[in-house]
């Protein structure tokens, strides 16, 4: 294994972020871009003390762990929980690269549960919020200048935002075609389209092609919500961009998004927003 680039933070300075307020519940320890040569292996025969982020960028080759083979080709990543071991072998014929992080936190337990053996993305280069090898970049740039207190801070806040990129990569815009589930994403289109409607759960399940029960079912497991609780939802974030950027009365805002009692949608954007259409409105003064 290649080290072409790497960072691992000094001890102390560990121990330093773990009593840190704004780097204890989540920081990295090491950093790095690596290159397995073809036909090699990359293994941790010890069990890690900090969860590894491995993310391909070039090569292929299977992981295995926990008994379990599953071949790795660029695009993908996998993270491997700590108090695990794995094996990369990397293929006969190509190297392969990888981009690195070891963390810890008590908000990587927490994460737990969103990590998975291995995942499939779509390249990033051109959505800003999710560029991975720019994160990389700037936390390996800034590294470079040193460790002193406030660089830590903020690569760890770049890290934090970083790893949100892989773990929630189906809520960054250039992976949600390939990561959500079609039907869904289809319903959800049909609510954009018609938030000037007041569907029932019957139209949208329909447009679906499912029955209202299972739909629903389907629904609340990929979003968390209900099919017209996130309906009304869609409708208060249109609403907040008409008081946002137009002059539209409160009352007409209301009828446009198939309300038709606008005391009815006062009272559901409070419940929303936590203030009235008129007090959201008025919050900054223009």
């Amino acid at each position: 294994m290649k080290e072409i680039r790497y960072y691992k933070i000094p001890v102390p300075l560990i121990e330093e972020q773990k009593t840190n307020p704004l780097t204890r519940d989540l920081h990295f320890t090491e950093i790095g871009e690596i290159e397995v040569e073809h036909g090699t292996i990359w293994y941790q025969t010890e069990k890690l003390e900090n969860n590894l982020l491995a993310y391909c960028t070039k090569g292929n080759g299977i992981l295995m762990i926990s008994d379990e083979q599953i071949p790795v080709s660029g695009d993908q990543f996998f993270i491997i929980p700590k108090q695990s071991s794995f094996k990369f072998y990397s293929v006969i014929d190509a190297n392969s690269r990888f981009l690195v992080l070891h963390f810890n936190g008590k908000n990587s337990d927490l994460l737990g549960k969103e990590f998975s053996m291995v995942r499939n993305l779509i390249p990033s280069v051109n959505n800003l919020v999710a560029n991975r090898e720019m994160l990389f970049d700037e936390i390996f740039n800034n590294l470079s200048k040193g460790f002193h207190d406030e660089n830590l801070e903020y690569v760890n806040f770049c890290f934090g935002h970083l790893l949100a990129t892989f773990i929630y990569a189906s809520k960054t815009s250039d992976d949600l075609a390939d990561e959500s589930n079609p039907v869904i994403r289809k319903s959800i289109e049909y609510m954009n389209r018609n938030l000037n409607l007041k569907l029932s759960l019957n139209q949208i399940s329909k447009e679906a092609g499912y029955s209202a029960t299972y739909f629903t079912t389907l629904f609340k497991k990929e979003t968390n919500y209900s099919p017209l609780s996130y309906f009304s939802h869609l409708k208060i974030v249109k609403a907040c961009e008409f008081l946002d950027h137009t002059r539209i009365k409160v009352k007409e805002i209301s009828f446009t998004l198939g309300y038709t009692d606008p005391y009815y949608f006062t009272k559901d954007f409070k419940k929303k927003m936590g203030l009235s259409p008129r007090q959201y409105r008025n919050r900054v003064a223009r």
